[in-house]
C-alpha cells in the first residue's frame, strides 16, 4: 500500500508557513501500515493541483492532502475536488450543526462563509471536523483513495489518528512496517559509515539503512516490511551498536537529556551547571525534561570574567595567564558550582561561540568543557566550526555526552 502526501497553499511556497504537517502524517501512516512514497506541496492553483492527483494517482494508491478547506476565497481545495471527481456538492447537515456549535460556544452567529463549508461533495465520505469547521472529505475511485484534511495542524491530527486511519484500517489489510532507531552522539555520518561499512554491505534488499543526521547527533534507521523481518533487523541493530557502541545513548525517539535524567535518577544523583559560551542551553536541555528538578539544582550562566571569579570563584590572576577560553578556568568553573550546589556532578562550558572573537592560537569554535565530580574531572578542548548557533548546540550536547560515558554509566551497563 503506497501513499503520497500533497500540502497546498501558497504560503507553503513562499516560505511563510513551515510544512510540519506533512513529516507528522507519514510518521502516523508508517505505524498504520501505509508507505510513504512522495511528498508534494503545490499552491493554491486548481490545475496544478488536478495535475498533481493525475499523476500521483498512477503511481500510489493513496493521496493525503491537507490545506485548502477555510472559508476564504483562496481556499479552493475542495471545489477543486469535487470537479475533480464530477461530483456536486449538497448541505451536510451534520457538519452544518458543528458549524453552528462552534460559533455558539464561541458567543458569535457564523456568516455564510462559515455557513458554505458545511456543503459537502454527495459521494464523499465526511470527516466532521470537531475542533473546526473545515470538514474532511474521502473520496474514492478505481480502488484509489483520496482524503481531503485541513491544515491547521491539531484539527488535522485528531481527524487523521481518530477517523482517517480507523477506517482505512477496517477496509485495508495492513502490512507490518519496522523501523529501529539508534541514536549516537559524538561521531559523524562519514565515520560512522567507515566503521560499519561491512555491516551495511551485508544487509539484504528487504532492510534500509539511512543515516539522519542533525546538529550534534546522529540517528542510524534500519526499515524492513514484513513480521518476519523483525527479528532480522534486530540482529542487525545489534551488530552496529557493538561496533559503535561508546557514541550510542539511545534508541527510537530518545533524547540525551533525557537519557541522562534517567541515569540520574537511577542512580540518586545530582547535577549542577557553569555556563559561558552555551549561554544556558545545556541547563534548557537539562530542564526541558518532566521531573528534572529531581536531580538538577541550577546553574550560573558566567558569561562575564567577573561573574566567572565573583559567583565561580575562578581565580583572576588564572584568567588573565591563561585566558577564559582555557583548560585552568573550565575546570575552576566546575568545582566552583560544585562547591557552590553541593551536586554529585557539574558541567562547565567556555568557548568562543563566534562569529567573532577568535584568534589563530583560539580560532571561533573553540570550546573547552569540563565535568567534574567524586569520580573526578573530565576536561577536553573541542573546535566546532564558524556557526555561532550549531557551536552552541553542540557544545552543550557534547557536554551531556562526557557526563553519561565518563560519570553515569557504570561497569554492569
Amino acid at each position: 500500500m503506497k501513499a503520497a502526501i500533497l500540502t497546498i497553499g501558497d504560503e507553503l511556497l513562499i516560505g511563510q508557513v513551515v510544512d510540519t504537517n506533512s513529516s507528522w502524517i507519514a510518521q502516523q501512516l508508517n505505524l498504520a501500515g501505509i508507505k510513504v512514497e512522495r511528498k508534494i506541496s503545490v499552491g493554491d492553483d486548481a490545475e496544478v493541483i488536478r495535475e498533481e492527483l493525475e499523476r500521483l494517482l498512477r503511481f500510489v494508491d493513496f493521496i493525503f492532502i491537507t490545506g485548502g478547506l477555510g472559508p476564504t476565497k483562496d481556499d479552493i481545495t475542495k471545489n477543486t475536488l469535487v470537479d475533480f471527481f464530477e461530483d456536486h456538492l449538497v448541505m451536510h447537515e451534520e457538519s452544518l450543526q458543528n458549524v453552528k456549535r462552534i460559533f455558539k460556544n464561541a458567543g458569535r452567529e457564523p456568516n455564510a462563509a462559515n455557513i458554505q463549508q458545511a456543503m459537502q461533495p454527495l459521494k464523499a465520505k465526511i470527516f466532521v471536523n470537531l475542533n473546526g469547521t473545515a470538514s474532511g472529505m474521502c473520496f474514492e475511485k478505481e480502488n484509489k483513495v483520496v482524503v481531503s484534511m485541513p491544515g491547521v495542524p491539531f484539527e488535522m491530527k485528531s481527524m487523521l489518528l481518530n477517523q482517517v486511519i480507523p477506517l482505512l484500517a477496517e477496509r485495508f489489510q495492513k502490512v507490518h512496517i519496522i523501523h529501529k532507531t539508534i541514536c549516537t552522539q559524538g561521531i559523524g555520518e562519514s565515520f560512522v559509515a567507515e566503521k560499519i561499512e561491512d555491516i551495511e554491505s551485508s544487509l539484504p534488499d528487504h532492510i534500509k539503512l539511512a543515516y539522519l543526521p542533525s546538529v550534534g547527533q546522529l540517528k542510524l534507521r534500519l526499515s524492513a516490511y514484513g513480521v518476519a523481518a523483525e527479528q532480522e533487523v534486530n540482529e542487525y541493530v545489534n551488530k552496529i551498536v557493538e561496533r559503535i557502541s561508546e557514541n550510542v545513548f539511545g534508541f527510537g525517539e530518545a533524547t540525551l537529556q533525557e537519557v541522562i535524567g534517567a541515569l540520574l535518577k537511577q542512580q540518586n544523583k545530582t547535577l549542577s551547571t557553569a555556563e559561558s559560551c552555551t549561554g544556558g542551553y545545556v541547563s534548557h536541555l537539562i530542564t526541558s525534561v518532566p521531573g528534572s528538578s529531581a536531580y538538577y539544582k541550577g546553574g550560573v550562566i558566567a558569561y562575564s570574567n567577573e561573574i566567572k571569579i565573583q559567583e565561580l570563584g575562578v581565580n583572576q590572576q588564572v584568567l588573565a595567564e591563561f585566558g577564559a577560553v582555557s583548560k585552568q578556568v573550565v575546570e575552576q568553573m566546575a568545582n566552583g558550582i560544585l562547591k557552590v550546589t553541593g551536586s554529585d556532578f557539574a558541567i562547565a562550558t567556555s568557548g568562543i561561540a563566534g562569529p567573532d572573537g577568535g584568534s589563530d592560537e583560539k580560532p571561533v569554535g573553540t570550546v573547552w568543557i569540563a565535568v567534574a565530580g567524586k569520580g573526578g574531572m573530565f576536561s577536553k578542548d573541542f573546535k566546532f566550526g564558524d556557526n555561532r548557533e550549531r557551536n552552541i548546540i553542540r557544545a552543550s550536547l557534547t557536554a551531556l555526552s562526557i557526563l553519561r560515558r565518563k560519570f553515569l554509566i557504570t561497569d554492569k551497563e
